[in-house]
């Protein structure tokens, strides 16, 4: 039997769209910039790191990470945003929304700032320090997935909540641009005041000394606009839902409403009361919990991990798509700031294309056509467009069909962000009671990291030629591209078929999803 709900509840659900809702957005969504943007940039960088740092004099081609360092440098933020998602999920549930949302920030900045800081005097030291303030920063943005899903679903109305959770989401797009953007114009002011030889005239000067700068100030850049909203984060009162429904104070809930939403709400300390008694408070390790939620947070963790193996296995595509379709000339006839240019150029003209898009039709059309259709749209069009690509393969690596390979691989991506990479995202902040709800999403988002950190690394090694000899110098022999593709084909399937235990919230209430809203029907259990 559903219960009447709080007044401050209700007036959030029902509030029109107002100014609050897209400061919320912006402040939400600048820890997303700042974790795009970074993730981003450090594939820039890692080719400058090893021309800067693992040159050897008289090779051929321009020096590069060996293959332990480099999966080091590009896997410890996953690492730590692993961590952070299942720490700072527990801990905003634990100590409010608010508070955790600083620490996380600060975290972020103070990092970013480091790793582009990164000291030493042979290049192990500065890859040890490099990969220490990465983890960390890993760990701060790790903190931010399940606090900014769970602050904009808890301030968002209920006709526009998908809209807005998935445009704080979004927010990477913009991380992606300004990142190949700064490192555009970046590179172009150091290859004007520095010129240099390209790698097969003169090894040695096509690296400037001044070429360790522009990765120091790449990586520092991203601290910029996180610094900026903190501010604004530490203005932001603590959600209703929380102060309400967890921390139970009625009074504290309507006035911090009331001054955001400018209208004057009644606190109802007697109505919590009354809910206090009723309700049974079942912690995430109960047997009540598994029968309520059990397979929700099956569904969005499965859907989670499966969808980030094949979107961060993307990255391992991208250079031999670039280099294919001639956007990158060789790395031996260009020199170190050269290549930085190329390749940010040709980053940011795919994520203009595909990622960008995506993800903005999905804020456009999630509230209409829902979640549950376009996640399901999007794990079936990648799947198609995987086995597209996977099953005739070898037609794609002919020189004339290269434009097609690009076009069915963009799409693959465009359906990821317009399709599951946004819902999995915001499903998991609306369908978990209030005082679970940022554990369940930071154990779903960690799930993910998992699936980003299979995607990034097993792929690494499975998509190596089958001849040993053919394959990436460090590596072992692999099951080469075309059986790869074949692969990420089948994990699409799967995540289509996991899309059916995650129940539709279109247009409902938070507490009707999560069930907060009935009388109880069982026995109070203990809590945790």
């Amino acid at each position: 039997m559903a219960r009447e709900q709080l007044q401050v509840l209700n007036a959030l659900d029902v509030a029109k769209t107002q100014w609050y809702h897209f400061t919320a957005i912006i402040i939400a969504g600048m820890g997303f910039f700042t974790d795009a943007y970074d993730l981003f940039c450090i594939s820039l960088v890692t080719k400058l790191l090893g021309r800067i740092y693992y040159h050897v004099d008289g090779a051929g081609k321009p020096g590069t990470l060996p293959p332990n360092v480099s999966a080091a440098v590009n896997g410890v933020a996953f690492c730590g945003t692993l961590a952070g998602q299942l720490f700072f999920g527990w801990l905003g549930d634990k100590l409010g929304r608010k508070k955790v949302y600083g620490m996380t920030l600060m975290l972020m900045v103070i990092c970013s700032v480091a790793s582009g800081l990164s000291f030493g005097h042979t290049p192990k030291s500065v890859m040890v320090t490099l990969c220490f303030f990465r983890f960390w920063l890993g760990f701060g943005i790790g903190g931010d997935y399940p606090l900014s899903a769970t602050i904009m679903s808890e301030y968002a109305n209920k006709k526009t909540r998908g809209a807005f959770i998935a445009a704080v989401f979004a927010m990477q797009g913009f991380g992606i641009l300004a990142g190949g953007i700064f490192a555009i114009i970046l590179s172009s002011a150091f290859k004007t005041m520095f010129e240099a030889p390209p790698y097969e005239v003169d090894a040695l000067r096509s690296t400037i000394p001044q070429a360790d700068y522009v990765w120091r100030i790449i990586l520092m850049v991203g601290a910029l606009p996180a610094a900026l909203t903190y501010y604004w984060r530490m203005k932001m009162p603590e959600t209703a839902r929380y102060t309400a429904l967890v921390a139970k104070d009625a009074k504290q809930a309507a006035s911090d409403m009331s001054k955001v939403m400018q209208m004057d709400i009644e606190a109802e300390p007697q109505k919590i009361e009354q809910m206090e008694k009723e309700k049974s408070q079942f912690g995430l390790f109960s047997k009540e919990f598994a029968k309520r939620h059990g397979l929700h947070l099956l569904g969005t963790t499965t859907t989670w991990f499966l969808l980030d193996i094949a979107f961060y296995s993307q990255n391992l595509f991208q250079k031999d798509i670039f280099s294919a379709i001639g956007w990158i000339p060789s790395a031996k006839s260009m020199n170190a700031i050269e290549e930085v240019y190329r390749i940010a150029r040709a980053q940011t003209l795919i994520a203009l294309c595909s990622t960008v898009p995506g993800y903005w039709f999905t804020v456009a059309l999630i509230d209409k056509m829902g979640r549950f259709t376009i996640q399901l749209m999007g794990f079936f069009f990648m799947t198609v467009f995987m086995f597209a690509l996977a099953i005739p393969y070898d037609h794609w690596t002919h020189r004339d069909n290269r434009i097609g390979f690009v076009i069915m691989y963009s799409l693959t991506f465009f359906f990821a962000n317009f399709g599951p990479n946004a819902t999995t995202f915001v499903v998991p902040a609306e369908i978990f009671p209030a005082r679970l709800r940022s554990t369940c999403h930071g154990i779903s988002a960690a799930s993910g990291k998992l699936g980003a950190i299979v995607g990034a690394f097993g792929f690494l090694y499975l998509a190596q030629n089958k001849d040993k000899a053919k394959a990436d110098a460090g590596y072992p022999a692999g099951i080469g591209v075309k059986n790869s593709l074949i692969v990420l084909g089948v994990i699409n399937a799967l995540g289509f078929l996991f899309t059916f235990l995650v129940p539709e919230s279109k247009g409902k209430s938070l507490e009707e999803m999560s069930g907060e809203n009935e009388d109880k029907e069982s026995p109070a259990e203990a809590e945790l």
